[in-house]
């Protein structure tokens, strides 16, 4: 019976965690990130921060997020948290195309290149996910993880900026995220471990590139 009640109070935070840094939500987390670290980049006017903010808010989660019922009341995904790979491909594509069109229109912005840079990469990381789960299930939270870790480790070495404890606290919660979606029986290891190389290494070398 205990072991029951402690199985529950596991799923249920695993469960929290998977909400708290849903995929949607990360790429606005990165944001605030280059906002508000020690970096030049927090400079930026606050007004700017905030139109940047909504604009990702709105068209990134917001959007995505009211389509879900309509998908469920279609079909189309049998459950909110989209289990089935084949459930995930139309909900991913309109969320490719949407990032894509936040991509473009942020790049239009008289803004640092690094932001744009990290918009950019959100909207390449969708797209690869969206391609890779035609044939595979890859774990898109840990992909979404992946990149905001790697995107703080690139914002300290670019800006010379000390963030060593902002860096260790991400991937502790990242290491929560992986272990959160395997609890759930979500993934498989590889699938996770596969998004977090996705995540990391695709946010990562696009940063430092562009």
């Amino acid at each position: 019976m205990k072991s029951e009640r402690v199985s529950q109070y596991l799923t249920l935070l695993a469960k929290v965690v998977s909400l708290l840094f849903h995929p949607l939500l990360m790429p606005l987390y990165g944001l605030l990130v280059i906002f508000y670290a020690p970096t030049i980049l927090a400079y930026l006017p606050s007004a700017v921060k905030k139109i940047l903010f909504l604009i990702i808010l709105i068209n990134n989660v917001f959007v995505p997020l009211s389509l879900m019922p309509y998908f469920r009341y279609r079909n189309i995904i049998t459950s909110w948290a989209i289990g089935e790979r084949k459930e995930r491909i139309l909900p991913l594509i309109v969320t490719s195309v949407l990032y894509s069109v936040t991509a473009y229109v942020i790049y239009r912005f008289k803004i640092p290149g690094f932001i744009k840079s990290y918009i950019l990469v959100s909207a390449f990381l969708v797209i690869a996910v969206t391609i890779l789960n035609f044939w595979w299930k890859v774990s898109i939270h840990s992909t979404a993880a992946g990149a905001v870790t790697a995107l703080i480790a690139i914002l300290s070495i670019m800006m010379q900026a000390d963030l060593r404890g902002l860096l260790v606290m991400a991937i502790l919660i990242t290491g929560i995220i992986m272990s959160a979606r395997l609890y759930l029986n979500s993934h498989k290891p590889a699938e996770v471990w596969t998004g977090l190389f996705i995540g990391m290494a695709g946010s990562g070398l696009t940063l430092l590139i562009l």
